[in-house]
This record gives C-alpha cells, sequence and structure tokens, in this order.
C-alpha cells in the first residue's frame, strides 16, 4: 500500500542573537524529515535571520495529521504563528493509479485538518506546498499560475492532483470568509540531499543516483530507459527551501507562484544523466533504451512571476547541485531512503 507521512515532532529552538528585531515565530512545518523539510531545517539552522523563531518540524510516528483530534493536538501543543505545510500522502506512478481514492481522502483529510487548525489557532500565515501535476493535462505550454483550474488533470494521477487543487480552493475560501493569509506554491521537479532513492519508486535524479552507484558496485554499464530526450525543470531542494522561507516572509498573494528555474534552464534527461555519471566518476557506459516509454517530451512552467516579485534570487548551478546531491547519497548510503 502506498506510502503515508504521519507525523513525529521535534524541534529547533534558536537562541543566537539577531540583528533582526521582529518578535520571535512559531514555525510548525508539516512533513518535516522528508526532502523539502529537511532542507528547510539546514537552511535555517544556518542563516542568522532566523535565529530568534522557533521550527518545529513534525515527522512520521506520532500524531496522524488525517485525525482531527492529533492535528488538533499538535496545534495546541505548538502554538504556531506560522505553519508550513509538506506532508502528503505520495507515490510513483503506479501507485497514483492503483490507490486514487486513498490518495484523494488521505490528501483531503490532512489538508483540511493542517488548515482549520491554522485557522482556529489565528496562525498568522500558511504556506502550503502544491505539484505541477495539478495543472491541466491538456493545455499550452509555459503553464502559468493562472492555469491551475482550466481543465482535469492527467487521468494516472487525479485522486492526488485535485486534492491538491484543493489547497487552492480552501486558500481562496479562508481568505474571503475569515481573512485568513493562507497561501501555496508550485514546485518543479525538486531534487537534493534526503530524497527517496528507490529504485523502481523514485523521481529520475534520485533513482539515477541510486542506479549509477549500483553500476559502479557492480562494474557494469548502465541501461537508462527511454531516449534521453525529454526536457524538464529541475530545482535543488536547498534552493526551493529558500524560496519558501521568502514567500513565508515576504510574499503576499494568496493566489498561488511556481518555484522553480527558467524555461532557459530545461535539461534533457540525457544531460541529467551524464551530469550525475560525471559527478560521480562513473566510467561504464550510458545506454539509452528507446523501447521504453519516454513520458511527456516537456512539462515548461513559466517562472515570471518569480522574477517579477524576487529578481535577484541566484539559483545553485545545477551541476554544483548535483554534486552535493550524490555526495551526500554516497556518504548517507545506508541510511538513505530506498
Amino acid at each position: 500500500s502506498p506510502t503515508i507521512s504521519h507525523p513525529v515532532f521535534f524541534w529547533l529552538d534558536f537562541k543566537m542573537t539577531s540583528s533582526s528585531d521582529r518578535r520571535g515565530r512559531v514555525v510548525l512545518v508539516t512533513g518535516g524529515t522528508g526532502l523539502v523539510g529537511k532542507a528547510i531545517e539546514k537552511v535555517v539552522k544556518e542563516d542568522p535571520k532566523y535565529a530568534n523563531d522557533k521550527f518545529v518540524f513534525l515527522r512520521s510516528k506520532d500524531a496522524d495529521l488525517r485525525d482531527a483530534a492529533a492535528t488538533k493536538r499538535v496545534f495546541d501543543e505548538h502554538k504556531p504563528t506560522h505553519v508550513i505545510h509538506l506532508a502528503a500522502m505520495v507515490g510513483g506512478l503506479f501507485k497514483n493509479m492503483t490507490y486514487k481514492l486513498d490518495f484523494w481522502r488521505d490528501n483531503m483529510l490532512m489538508n483540511e485538518n493542517v488548515l482549520h487548525c491554522a485557522f482556529e489557532g489565528k496562525v498568522d500565515k500558511c504556506v502550503s506546498c502544491l505539484s505541477t501535476c495539478i495543472f491541466p493535462d491538456k493545455t499550452s505550454y509555459p503553464i502559468d499560475e493562472t492555469m491551475v483550474h482550466n481543465g482535469p488533470p492527467h487521468d494516472s494521477n487525479f485522486g492526488y492532483a485535485y486534492a491538491k487543487r484543493m489547497i487552492d480552493v480552501m486558500n481562496k475560501a479562508y481568505h474571503e470568509q475569515h481573512g485568513c493569509h493562507f497561501t501555496s506554491v508550485i514546485p518543479t521537479n525538486i531534487f537534493g540531499p534526503h530524497d527517496n532513492y528507490h529504485l523502481e519508486d523514485s523521481h529520475v535524479i534520485p533513482g539515477l543516483t541510486h542506479k549509477v552507484y549500483k553500476a559502479m558496485q557492480e562494474g557494469s554499464d548502465l541501461t537508462v530507459g527511454g531516449t534521453g530526450r525529454p526536457l524538464r525543470q529541475f530545482i535543488f531542494s536547498e534552493d526551493l527551501a529558500k524560496l519558501f522561507l521568502w514567500v513565508l516572509d515576504d510574499y503576499a498573494e494568496i493566489d498561488p507562484i511556481i518555484l522553480s528555474v527558467g524555461e532557459e534552464d530545461e535539461v534533457s534527461i540525457k544531460d541529467i544523466a551524464e551530469m550525475i555519471a560525471e559527478a560521480m566518476e562513473f566510467k561504464g557506459q550510458l545506454v539509452f533504451d528507446p523501447s521504453r516509454a519516454d513520458g511527456q517530451y516537456k512539462k515548461t512552467a513559466s517562472n515570471d512571476k518569480l522574477k517579477r516579485l524576487n529578481p535577484d534570487f541566484k539559483f545553485t548551478p545545477i551541476k554544483e547541485a548535483l554534486r552535493q546531491s550524490v555526495q551526500w547519497f554516497v556518504q548517507n548510503y545506508e541510511t538513505a531512503r530506498k
């Protein structure tokens, strides 16, 4: 059955002095030990701007966010002033196709409970994480924030996609009826340390990273499914963490914002595979198998809104981000999710 993230809490309480005189915030991060949560943890540890803030990172095993009473207990205990909502039931293509009702119900329950507790607790701001899979299956490119509800999502994951879309609907309803400052972000393909490296049920970069590692252990070449031609926009988890915190601090809108590198930074799967091989010093051959499906050729997202509102943000060059990511995987192979 699909993987479900249930939270157990731990927290970082920073006592360093800071030049900022804003009052200390209590920021509750659901899904706090996943790919993005761990990146946010790293950024706030290193940036003195967040010295006066207390970040509470929720992880699995303690409170089930599908349960309204359990969610309320977490909010009552920590009394957050701000929420970053990352927790979700997630899975690969096969799980999404097989358990559409579970993806719908479990994510809807989590989102309903977190947002309603944020409302009841008078949280100043809540930022939730959506996904590019929420966009209509039949659409024009590049996709942008105005197109979320323009048609049905792809049939393969409609349970998950519609549940994520409903966060945007709830954000607007809470804002219009109660004045709540609830908003959301839409990242493109995320990668970085603490990813899921499962060989069959992971995204392209962690999956290829693990396969290259295995091929190196076995002294074999590596076969990559598909032609390698499809293009994707990838965002390093640490860059996304910094942008999430920028949204928490400075983004004023209720409507979602796409967090992504630009159209000009799309890279092919072939280029990604070669960059991973280079970063890991893989000496074998990369063989592309055109008998395997490529999937969609491109799913380009516009980051014009981000560039307009945060023009000075600098993304980590992808080769450097991949170097850091594969280094983390090799150093943490025994304990990495796989």
